[in-house]
């Protein structure tokens, strides 16, 4: 049985690695601060990653997921600490990737500062370039948008909230924007492949291979409950964020190295079903924000 370190544990796509590689029989210890419950099973390691004394100078880990890595610090601290480990993952993200470059962007793209995510994407550049200088063999995933069961971000639950209440959807502009996204179940099955595989490729953007429109990917979450928008475009200059889950901001990953040892991702419409299904048991535990509000202070909503 191999013995995993998720960090983190409690939230979101770290919550969900524990919960699948624990239902996949390795032994999962998650590193965290203990302000939220714990995934059945998992060995609690309490503690902040930046204050970790000796607690984990005498173990190993057969694999460290490391999910919760932020900055430089979050690595160098982690690293510092730990006993020792064989492989290292590291969940990066796309927003390393600068929002002007040339899309779609591969791995080998440039990596700077992108004005929609700020420091979030500075942060993440200064991780992996930590991680790299001591781990040369360590893996590093960047994907786009993540969704899926335990998402605590508004993003498909508020268009399901929308669909539920039979609200008319404001959508920016044309509807025509492109996201692109990635089940959080594929990325922990990905993980799986190159703990498994270990894989020549070591830096790898992964997420669906195809990109939707907002309003396609609206349509389809309104789909999973049977429903179907009626559009209000807005053209208007209000700030998307104010009542949109995304930026105004389109980007594409190319995920060719991905598909060479993970060729085959999860629909989009089966993984939006599997999101609904379990929000409708799991509401309370996402932090939705005021986008009806602002509609209706703007005289927009209905």
């Amino acid at each position: 049985m191999k013995k995993l370190l998720v960090t983190g544990g409690t939230t979101f796509v770290s919550k969900y690695a524990a919960q699948y590689f624990l239902d996949s029989d390795y032994e999962v210890y998650v590193l965290n601060r203990n302000t939220k419950p714990q995934v059945d099973g998992v060995k609690l390691i309490e503690g902040d990653r930046h204050r970790l004394g000796n607690k984990l100078k005498n173990m190993h880990f057969d694999v460290i997921a490391d999910i919760t890595a932020y900055d430089a610090s979050d690595i160098i601290d982690l690293y510092n600490a730990v006993g020792s480990f064989g492989q290292y993952i590291m969940i990066s993200s796309s927003a390393v990737y600068p929002e002007y470059g040339i899309q779609p962007f591969l791995e080998e793209s440039e990596k700077s500062a992108n004005q929609f995510w700020g420091r979030y994407g500075t942060g993440k550049i200064e991780a992996e370039n930590a991680l790299l200088e001591r781990i040369k063999d360590a893996y590093i995933l960047r994907p786009p948008y993540l969704y899926g069961p335990m998402n605590n971000v508004y993003r498909e639950a508020f268009v399901f909230d929308c669909a539920k209440a039979d609200r008319k959807f404001y959508l920016p502009k044309d509807g025509e924007m492109k996201l692109q996204f990635f089940h959080v179940k594929d990325l922990c099955k990905l993980m799986k492949t190159i703990i498994n595989d270990k894989p020549p490729e070591h830096i790898l953007n992964v997420g669906n291979p195809d990109v939707i429109s907002i309003k396609d990917w609206v349509t389809k979450c309104y789909a999973c409950f049977d429903k179907t928008p009626t559009f209000v475009n807005v053209y208007d200059t209000i700030e998307q964020r104010n009542y949109f889950s995304f930026f105004d901001y389109e980007y594409a990953l190319d995920v060719h190295r991905q598909n060479q040892i993970y060729p085959q991702t999860i629909s989009l419409d089966a993984g939006l079903r599997e999101a609904a299904e379990w929000y409708l048991g799991h509401e309370s535990e996402v932090n939705k924000k005021a986008y009806f509000d602002y509609l209706s202070v703007e005289g927009m909503g209905s």
